[in-house]
């Protein structure tokens, strides 16, 4: 296993449903960890990338609904 970290900017608040969809995300299999920032404008993601790229984890955010917008630096 190879853990990774990428972190996103979020498009706008966190709503409870978006809250919701991140607590769900440790059932999707190879997605590690889903940290709200402290700062409550961005998310970071620890994730194996044995199993998935950069580009399968925003297609999994954002298949749930979860604002994220672009990629910021880990």
């Amino acid at each position: 296993m190879t853990k990774i970290q990428i972190a996103y900017k979020l498009a706008r608040a966190l709503s409870d449903e978006d809250l919701n969809a991140i607590s769900r995300l440790g059932a999707v299999y190879g997605i590690l960890q889903v940290k709200v920032q402290p700062s409550l404008d961005s998310l970071l993601i620890e994730y194996d990338a044995t199993r998935f790229q950069p580009g399968d984890v925003r297609a999994v955010l954002t298949g749930r609904g979860i604002p994220i917008a672009d990629p910021i630096p880990v």
